[in-house]
């Protein structure tokens, strides 16, 4: 089950600049900040899908694997700049990448569907 490198790094890349935006915005705006649960782990199911579409023709346990890592990591950093930012307590790093990254796995497997 090979990962693409590429398509992870991009894929992280794009995830990691929208999650940076919610987390910023939000930082100004309180209704944005309202929504980091449900906005974060979209991003992340986000960017779960776009791996799994650069990856065409990859296996389905692939596309999801690369897509635990894309969203796995661009939202551990999206909720780092917002610790960082003390909008949200510490605890939600671990929290917040565990639930991001199966959005993130189910991203790639619906990715993987149209592959």
């Amino acid at each position: 089950m090979p990962i693409s490198t590429r398509a992870l790094l991009i894929a992280t890349a794009i995830g990691t600049m929208l999650q940076a935006a919610m987390v910023i915005s939000g930082h100004r705006n309180q209704s944005i900040a309202k929504l980091f649960a449900v906005g974060g782990m979209s991003l992340s199911l986000v960017a779960g899908l776009i791996y799994a579409v650069l990856v065409s023709g990859a296996t389905t346990a692939s596309a999801v694997v690369g897509g635990v890592i894309a969203g796995g990591l661009c939202a551990l950093i999206g909720i780092a700049i917002s610790y960082s930012l003390k909008d949200v307590p510490a605890s939600l790093l671990l929290l917040g990448t565990g639930s991001s990254a199966v959005t993130g796995a189910i991203g790639g497997w619906l990715g993987s569907l149209f592959g």
